[in-house]
């Protein structure tokens, strides 16, 4: 089987496509998906680098990527719902898991997938999963009643794009924080344009109900959250303390193909966009992570076998 994978850490050169690893086998609740396309997260790119805080459950070498959008090639024993052909997409853990997909196989719970968005391009799908739960269990999080405000930093990026959508389908008030260039992004969602700027925000003390800080603007945009309201932060460690009653939480994605399955009907009606910066094949995953780590990327960068 063909992956990307990695021996050492390092930049970008450390890539190198390898050929020889055995295909895997799905398990009891499992399956095997034939990958048509996969997503590059700046996580990865951290991981890459060896400036992961966190010790991970196994040892180098790693074979990095987390969605997947595919079909389905083989089925373990105690799987219903999911059978040979089925076209699915889903993520892999990989922090927990370190099972890559960017790989051309990958064997992933049959929970983690669900049948992928009807008529859309395997590239336009894989975007989905990861960053789309992510948006949703941020919401989920903050457990707001239609008519609420809410303010998104990094509202155009992959899960700030996500995060606006959803947001305004369940009824929120939405305000996004993003770079002057992405003012007709963050409005064609629904949402309110607010330009990022070096400092914080010049928004009234108290603004709104709940803060998503995509951004890691950090514990300053607590200021403008109303008491009694809710943070999101971007992930554990940036979690601010609770202050005047502020709920705080930190994302920290789990999969969950029930919940992926609603945000693909949401996705075929047209209410949730996807978007894709560029697609890389195998052998240029190198540049690929050189791509994602100038910054400035609206859409996932994609990588295909």
């Amino acid at each position: 089987m063909r992956a990307v994978s990695y021996a050492q850490f390092g930049g970008p050169e450390v890539l190198h496509v390898v050929t020889d690893l055995p295909v895997p086998q799905p398990g009891p609740g499992q399956v095997r998906v034939r990958v048509a396309a996969s997503v590059l997260h700046p996580v990865d790119l951290m991981i890459r680098a060896g400036r992961f805080p966190a010790p991970l459950p196994v040892e180098l070498p790693y074979v990095p990527g987390w969605d997947v959008a595919g079909t389905v090639d083989a089925v373990g024993p105690s799987v219903t719902g999911c059978t040979v052909d089925d076209q699915v997409i889903g993520f892999s853990p990989w922090l927990r898991t370190t099972v890559g997909a960017h790989a051309e196989y990958v064997v992933l719970d049959a929970a983690w997938l669900t049948a992928a968005p009807d008529g859309v391009p395997a590239p336009e799908a894989a975007t989905l999963p990861t960053n789309g739960l992510t948006a949703a269990q941020a919401l989920d999080l903050l457990s707001l009643p239609a008519g609420s405000s809410v303010l998104v930093t990094g509202a155009a990026g992959q899960v700030g794009g996500f995060t606006l959508a959803l947001a305004r389908v369940a009824g929120l008030r939405v305000t996004g924080l993003a770079g002057d260039g992405d003012r007709e992004f963050v409005e064609s969602q629904g949402a309110t344009f607010v330009p990022r700027a070096d400092g914080p925000p010049g928004l009234p003390t108290g603004s709104f109900d709940a803060v998503v800080d995509l951004a890691v603007i950090g514990p300053s945009l607590l200021d403008l959250v109303r008491d009694g309201g809710a943070f999101v932060a971007a992930s554990p460690p940036l979690r601010p303390e609770p202050v005047r009653g502020i709920r705080t939480y930190a994302l920290d994605v789990l999969p969950d193909g029930t919940r992926l399955g609603e945000l693909v009907k949401r996705v075929e009606r047209g209410e949730i966009p996807l978007r894709v910066a560029g697609v890389y094949p195998f052998a240029d995953a190198a540049a690929a992570h050189e791509r994602l780590a100038r910054g400035g990327v609206r859409g996932g960068v994609v990588i295909v076998p």
